[in-house]
């Protein structure tokens, strides 16, 4: 298992539609279905951009998964201290592969990455009904630290 930083916008578009669908189907009031075209272009700009980082996970030559990152820097505020995150828009690994410890190998990584720069915190955001991801986080020790709420009205 190796894992890479990348700027190929077409091999990440790939990567997320395993994502994408899944949370079409969690949410399909919130996600639009899958389209390749439109969804390489938001990712080919964002790939240049330096808070931006894209890793990808392969094993024996075959990408298996991804990670979008964002490198977050918060001013301090009358309110709050500043401090940075690495942010994890998106982490997929292909359908056929989870349960294997691939995306547990991705998130050392990311944190790896994170120590690299100096961040002390690595922050995300996971869709309520995702119990795959939900349980995966927390066997990956990461805490609720936060919880967003709403109201149909």
């Amino acid at each position: 298992m190796k894992v890479y930083q990348t700027t190929d916008a077409e091999l990440i578009t790939n990567l997320n539609k395993d994502v994408h669908d899944l949370h079409v189907n969690l949410y399909p009031e919130y996600f639009k279905p899958y389209n390749s075209e439109e969804i390489q272009s938001f990712f080919q700009g964002l790939v240049d951009k330096a808070e931006y980082v894209f890793l990808v996970l392969e094993d024996a030559d075959i990408p298996l998964g991804f990670a979008m990152l964002e490198i977050r820097a918060y001013p301090e505020t009358i309110f709050k201290k500043s401090y940075q995150s690495v942010y994890v828009h998106q982490l997929g690994v292909n359908a056929t592969k989870r349960g294997k410890g691939y995306g547990s190998f991705l998130m050392k990584e990311i944190e790896k990455l994170a120590k690299e720069h100096e961040i002390h915190q690595i922050e995300l955001d996971y869709w309520s009904n995702n119990e795959e991801a939900k349980n995966f986080y927390k066997k990956n020790d990461y805490d609720i630290h936060r919880e967003f709420v709403f109201k149909r009205v």
